[in-house]
């Protein structure tokens, strides 16, 4: 599934200075920098530079020259279609090092805050409607019981947080990945949002998958359609943690040195889903980490703070999936479970599911089937562990049985030997080691 983004989400792109709503010198100052940095010349350059329209990028230019900041060369450029070039005067190079001292920040004008949100409602995590073909396409490689999609379908369509848990190595962590490729349609990231005159960069290619985008053919009648490139079109971004997660995580990251700050990891995921895997293994107690997000499940909205200490409140618009191995009256006061909407149970397979599984598995790994190995592993081995199946064993026991027949030189085989020696590794015997 690869759906595309609905012209209906693109976000509009400026056409006048008035429409920028950023303060003058921020702009002008972002101008001169990049300018600086970048040491582009033409109109066209310093656009693609700065992420803004032409006739934009003009007016800011007209406005630089008239404060004496910058000057026509005097000259065109052959290269760039005849283009006037302009560089710093040295009023204009001494403004640019003085802002450079102030923040280091240049390039992508940023959005302000206020725009930010307006594109964060027209993308919408809450706007997606997922079916039950999407999610079982999505979830093609897992075998699964009916009635968890029953659960899992309105859960996701609804865009609320969701709970999994159960016994571990049943699959979900790769239930929640599955959800993620569900999602398939695009969202605008922008490469940086403006509040109180500070700078926040958020697009980030390690969490961000940008889409290739369409360039515009000067020879063509049909032009592409234009979105304001102060954003990139990405997939909708999924943030995994794991037993890594802090609160300190979920704070703005301020750069002393370039003096800009970083989004954290719940406003990177907006419009996508945020995922707090092994949840209960962090250094924080699990309730400490639900009561942060008490105020963005409830209201919508997160607070982040400033170096300043002033607080801000920016769009919380993220599906947020915990999953955890602990039963979530072990970790979780009443109050805490409440705040989260969808609370789902991942068990381990049933036999039929778990021979399902293990037949997928060994086919796909070459491993052909015996039957009398089968009835051995099922009337065998696991009554020793009161029949309990988990999604992660044939997985690992076919694995094991791989590893056996390649050291010991014999095409890969299944027999109830191998089964044994395969199962050995699998649990670790309760026993006391002697020192």
């Amino acid at each position: 599934m690869n759906m595309q983004t609905s012209p209906v989400m693109e976000p509009p792109s400026p056409r006048s200075m008035a429409e920028m709503q950023l303060p003058m010198v921020m702009m002008r100052d972002i101008l001169l920098k990049t300018i600086f940095r970048k040491n582009v010349d033409t109109v066209s350059e310093i656009a693609t530079a700065i992420c803004l329209p032409l006739q934009v990028t003009q007016e800011l230019v007209d406005i630089a020259r008239d404060q004496r900041l910058l000057e026509a060369t005097g000259t065109l450029n052959a290269n760039n279609g005849n283009e006037m070039g302009y560089q710093l005067t040295d009023a204009g190079k001494a403004r640019a090092l003085d802002a450079l001292a102030q923040s280091e920040y240049f390039g992508a004008m940023p959005v302000p805050l206020d725009v930010y949100r307006e594109q964060v409602k027209r993308q919408s995590i809450r706007n997606i409607q997922i079916t039950r073909d999407q999610l079982t396409r999505a979830m093609g490689h897992l075998i699964l019981p009916d009635s968890l999609l029953d659960h899992l379908g309105p859960a996701v369509s609804a865009g609320r947080s969701i709970l999994m848990y159960g016994p571990p190595g049943n699959g979900k962590s790769s239930i929640s990945n599955g959800v993620r490729d569900a999602l398939g349609d695009r969202v605008y990231v922008p490469r940086a949002i403006e509040y109180s005159g500070q700078v926040i960069t958020v697009y980030d290619p390690i969490v961000h998958s940008a889409v290739e985008e369409i360039r515009d053919d000067p020879n063509s009648l049909r032009r592409a359609r234009r979105f304001d490139t102060r954003y990139v079109c990405c997939e909708r971004p999924t943030v995994v943690t794991g037993g890594e997660l802090s609160l300190k995580m979920l704070d703005l990251v301020y750069n002393p040195t370039a003096r800009t700050y970083q989004a954290p990891l719940q406003l990177k995921s907006t419009g996508g889903i945020f995922i707090v895997d092994d949840l209960g293994r962090q250094e924080e107690p699990p309730q400490a980490l639900i009561n942060r997000w008490i105020v963005p499940l409830e209201e919508g909205k997160d607070i982040l703070g400033l170096q300043s200490g002033e607080k801000f409140e920016v769009p919380f618009d993220t599906l947020v999936i915990f999953s955890t191995n602990f039963h979530p009256n072990e970790i979780f006061d009443k109050a805490a479970l409440r705040r989260i909407f969808f609370k789902i149970k991942i068990d381990g397979p049933s036999q039929e599911n778990f021979l399902k599984i293990f037949a997928l598995v060994a086919r796909k790994k070459g491993m052909p089937l015996d039957e009398a190995s089968l009835v051995y592993l099922l009337k065998t081995k696991y009554p020793t562990i009161d029949n309990i199946y988990a999604n992660y064993q044939p997985v690992f026991l076919i694995d094991q049985m791989i590893a056996i027949c390649e050291f010991e030189g014999i095409p890969y085989q299944m027999t109830p030997d191998l089964i044994d020696r395969a199962w050995a590794n699998m649990f670790v015997k309760d026993e006391k080691i002697v020192k």
